[in-house]
């Protein structure tokens, strides 16, 4: 493979971060040096990143975001995370416009607040990454606490938000695990919705080959019931997940290799024009 996306990773190098203890379960360092190794031993030759939750369950500012990104050497590429108020939307847009050359895209935490995809305190988000075709990602599916809001956080939230934006490029992140089928739906029905593999597998668990084959079971039955996998972006998650296991699952996918192509990298250079 000669390039390969990773379209979901984490980074922080703060002591607060909340996904040090998936890093620790994972033998990761969790550090921009280890990152970039791993994803230069991995074949990854550029990588989206995403504020993980830093104390008390907060996104780490999205400036942090831009200085690690320039600090990879071109390697990897800031996406804004966007809370549900106002001001959040509106310094998430400034901070856009400001680095329009660098921003490939908004991240909203689907689950985390009692808050829908389509409500309207994210309409100038919308409006503004519409007019620039900059997609926005959605987390879905299970969320890492017990506080989270799974009837918000469920996938299908985001057929009212595609039915409503039809211009606007709609990312759903996690494949909606454990509502793998559902998103399937979601990529087929919509135009303009993909999915992303980010998170869906963690090290350890007495269960993790079966899960794992299950798991490669459900993606393979979405990807077959959308027809293909133009629709379908790899991702890690890192450092829930680590670029090992993300590819082993992808590789245990029955799909041609042009498939595999654009899983790995040729939607993610479409979507956020990377």
């Amino acid at each position: 493979m000669s390039r390969i996306i990773d379209a979901h990773l984490h980074l922080s190098e703060d002591p607060l971060d909340e996904l040090i203890p998936y890093a620790r379960l994972n033998g990761l360092q969790y550090n921009l040096d280890e990152l970039l190794r791993l994803m230069g031993e991995s074949g990854i030759t550029g990588g989206l990143l995403l504020s993980p939750p830093v104390g008390g369950g907060g996104p780490l500012p999205n400036e942090r975001i831009l200085e690690l990104c320039r600090r990879s050497g071109g390697r990897l590429s800031p996406v804004i995370t966007v809370e549900p108020s106002a001001e959040s939307v509106a310094e998430a847009v400034g901070l856009a416009k400001r680095s329009r050359a660098e921003v490939k895209g908004f991240k909203i935490r689907l689950g985390y607040f009692k808050v829908f995809a389509d409500d309207p305190v994210y309409d100038p988000l919308f409006t503004y990454a519409e007019s620039e075709d900059l997609p926005v990602m959605f987390h879905t599916g299970d969320t890492a606490t017990s506080a989270g809001s799974l009837a918000h956080s469920h996938p299908l939230t985001l057929d009212r938000l595609a039915n409503l934006r039809t211009g606007l490029k709609i990312v759903a992140c996690h494949f909606g695990n454990p509502w793998v089928q559902d998103v399937g739906e979601l990529i087929y029905k919509h135009p303009n919705v993909y999915a992303d593999t980010s998170g869906l597998v963690v090290g350890g668990g007495k269960y993790e080959t079966g899960y794992v084959d299950a798991l490669a079971e459900q993606l393979m039955r979405a990807i077959y019931f959308a027809g293909g996998a133009e629709k379908v972006i790899f991702g890690t998650d890192y450092p829930v997940s680590t670029p090992t296991l993300a590819l082993e699952l992808v590789g245990r996918l029955s799909i041609d290799a042009d498939d595999v192509e654009s899983i790995l990298w040729k939607n993610a250079a479409k979507v956020f024009r990377i």
